[in-house]
């Protein structure tokens, strides 16, 4: 099997995982949405971005002078897994649009004991894995930086929205997690 069909099955599987999560997880019934429209900001300039950095792939200044595919697959994979887990352990109070549920909870077992935001963890890891898989230093640029943005201003939304609602038990909790990468940021 080609390396372009081998991530094409790859990339489907992941992106059939998003569509699912979307239909499954919007906020329903009495949630207070908060969302600003982070949600659709970051996937138009994920779609933008991806679609970019598939286009300059071929450019060969900006080639990589080894072979990351399999790192990049790898990278795509984790990131699906860790994205995954973290919904799962969120199952009830996770949306894919900032909102807060009536009784909503703190969660800050699993993953969230360490980070407080692994689902995004996951889903950039799969976005450097897919500009790896590219193989091409342009592609992981476009793509990580306009993931790096689009999750930025959705963290700071949802932080907020998070902090309204918990106010000094989120606050806590903010002091003794990182934001997306264990004992770094």
């Amino acid at each position: 099997m080609t390396h372009g069909k081998l991530l094409a099955i790859v990339s489907s599987i992941w992106v059939a995982s998003e569509l699912l999560v979307m239909v499954l997880k919007h906020a329903r019934g009495n949630a207070s949405r908060r969302d600003r429209g982070s949600l659709w900001l970051l996937w138009g300039g994920i779609t933008i971005a991806t679609f970019a950095g598939s286009m300059v792939k071929g450019y060969r200044p900006a080639r990589i002078g080894y072979d990351t595919f399999w790192l990049g697959l790898g990278l795509i994979v984790i990131g699906i897994i860790v994205r995954a887990i973290a919904i799962a352990t969120l199952w009830r109070y996770f949306t894919v649009d900032v909102s807060i549920r009536e009784g909503h909870e703190l969660v800050d077992r699993g993953l969230y004991g360490v980070i407080r935001h692994p689902a995004y963890t996951g889903s950039l890891l799969s976005f450097l894995g897919l500009g790896f898989a590219f193989r091409n230093w342009l592609s992981v640029a476009i793509i990580a930086a306009a993931t790096i943005a689009g999750f930025s201003y959705r963290i700071a939304v949802e932080e907020g929205a998070l902090v309204e609602h918990f106010g000094d038990r989120y606050r806590e909790y903010m002091r003794r997690s990182k934001r997306l990468i264990p004992g770094i940021y």
